[in-house]
């Protein structure tokens, strides 16, 4: 979760939603990445299913059985969607999703473990939020 905590550190860096994943394979990182939605133009480039991609690709096939995911927030319904395509074994997230979308349940869905460095996870989205609320106001007054 820590190498999680700092893709999420590298997307608060480049004003992208502070959201880390690491895909790891027997003990080795097989994928991890950061939020890229803003930088990519892309409403699917979220951490998660790019770490998933990567994982995918190290391992020459899509199916991820036996892998863990860890993410710094709990995975948006796409992404659960994308994880329980991949047949991720366990998921292991920070917070939960402020959203409350939540992660859907169902029978096909991997074991699943919330609160892991959640503090931690909360704090950087806490943070990169407060910046840009505090950014938002400044430039309101401005005008």
């Amino acid at each position: 979760m820590r190498i999680a905590l700092q893709q999420a550190a590298l997307a608060a860096d480049e004003g992208e939603v502070p959201v880390g994943a690491v895909v790891v394979n027997k003990g080795a990182v097989i994928g991890k990445a950061h939020n890229q939605v803003e930088l990519l133009h892309d409403p699917t480039a979220h951490a998660e299913m790019i770490a998933i991609t990567q994982a995918a690709a190290a391992l020459g096939d899509w199916r991820l059985n036996e892998t863990v995911l860890y993410v710094t927030r709990e995975p948006c319904r796409m992404c659960a969607g994308a994880i329980a395509l991949a047949r991720i074994a366990e998921v292991f997230y920070g917070t939960k999703d402020p959203d409350g979308e939540g992660f859907p349940c169902s029978s096909s869905m991997p074991k699943m473990k919330g609160g892991l460095l959640e503090n931690d996870c909360r704090l950087v989205l806490q943070q990169f939020f407060q910046k840009r609320r505090s950014n938002a106001k400044g430039a309101a007054n401005e005008d």
